[in-house]
C-alpha cells in the first residue's frame, strides 16, 4: 500500500512537471466501509489511481465523477456516498447537491457513509508572448508574479535584455509548451507579425491577442485569409489586445492584457 510520504512525493513531483492531478481525500466515515478517515488517492485526468485508495466500487464512481469536473472546472467538490435510505431521510436524491455537497447512493451490503473531499491540482496557466517588444517584456515580468508560466519566443537577436520567462524559444516555433490553460499574446511589433500570428493561430488557447492596431490587424487578417487560414481562426484574435484602460506605456499596456486575461480566465468560475 502507499505510504502518505509516497503519496506527497509523486503529489509534489506531478506538480513540478505541470500535470493535473486530483487528490482525493476520505474525511468522514459512518458504520462499516472499506476506506477509513484520512486515506488519500491521487487521480489522473483520465480516471485512474495511480497512487493510494478510497475504497472500492461503493465510492469509486462517485469520487471519479466528481473528479473529472473538478478538473474540467478547477473547483473542490465534497462527494457524500450514502445508502439511499439516508439520503432519503436527507430529503435528496443520488446526483443531487445540497450546501456544496455531492450526495451519491452506495448500494453495497456494508451500507455505510463516507465523504470524500475531491481536489484538483493543476497546472500554473500557460503565458506563451510572441515577440521582444518593449510590452512583451513588460507583461511577461507582469505576469510571473501573477502565477503564470511564462514561454517568450522570439528571435535572441532581437532581445535587447533576458527576458523575465520561464522558457525562451529563439524563433516563433512552438512545438514544446508547458501543459495548463493557454493564453497568447503576439507583441512583435512590427518584427515578424505575420510569422507570429500564423504560430499562435496554430496552437490551442483560451484567448488569441494581437498588440497593434485594429488597422494592422485587418491588413494582417486579409493576407492569412488569402492564404488559406480558417477565417473562424482569425475572428478568435482579439485586436487591438487588452481593456481599453486608456493606457499608454508599455507597462500599462501590458498590465491592460492581463486584465483582460484575468478576465477570460475567471470568467465561468464565479457564482
Amino acid at each position: 500500500m502507499t505510504t502518505s510520504t509516497e503519496m506527497l512525493d509523486l503529489a509534489a513531483q506531478l506538480k513540478a512537471n505541470e500535470e493535473s492531478f486530483v487528490l482525493a481525500t476520505v474525511v468522514r466515515t459512518v458504520s462499516v466501509t472499506a476506506a477509513k478517515a484520512g486515506a488519500k488517492a491521487i487521480i489522473r485526468p483520465d480516471g485512474s489511481i495511480v497512487a493510494g485508495w478510497i475504497g472500492g466500487g461503493c465510492a469509486r464512481g462517485a469520487v471519479l465523477k466528481a473528479a473529472r469536473e473538478a478538473l474540467a472546472d478547477g473547483v473542490p467538490r465534497m462527494v457524500s456516498v450514502q445508502p439511499e435510505n439516508l439520503l432519503a431521510e436527507l430529503g435528496v436524491k443520488a446526483g443531487e447537491t445540497k450546501e456544496g455537497v455531492r450526495f451519491a447512493a452506495n448500494m453495497c451490503p456494508s451500507k455505510g457513509t463516507m465523504d470524500i473531499f475531491v481536489e484538483p491540482v493543476l497546472p500554473h496557466p500557460s503565458l506563451v508572448i510572441l515577440g521582444a517588444s518593449p510590452v512583451a517584456l513588460a507583461l511577461a515580468a507582469q505576469a510571473r508574479p501573477l502565477g503564470y508560466h511564462v514561454t517568450l519566443a522570439a528571435p535572441a537577436a532581437d532581445l535587447t535584455e533576458m527576458p523575465q520567462a520561464d522558457a525562451h524559444v529563439d524563433g516563433f516555433a512552438l512545438d514544446d509548451l508547458a501543459g495548463g490553460r493557454r493564453f497568447i499574446v503576439v507583441s512583435t511589433q512590427g518584427k515578424g507579425d505575420e510569422a507570429a500570428l500564423r504560430a499562435a493561430l496554430s496552437c490551442e488557447a483560451a484567448y488569441h491577442a494581437f498588440v497593434g492596431s485594429r488597422r494592422k490587424m485587418d491588413s494582417l487578417r486579409d493576407k492569412l485569409l488569402k492564404d488559406g487560414i480558417d477565417a473562424a481562426l482569425l475572428d478568435r484574435v482579439k485586436a487591438p489586445a487588452g481593456l481599453d484602460l486608456g493606457a499608454i506605456t508599455p507597462e500599462e499596456i501590458a498590465m491592460s492584457i492581463l486584465a483582460e486575461i484575468t478576465l477570460t480566465r475567471r470568467r465561468g468560475q464565479r457564482d
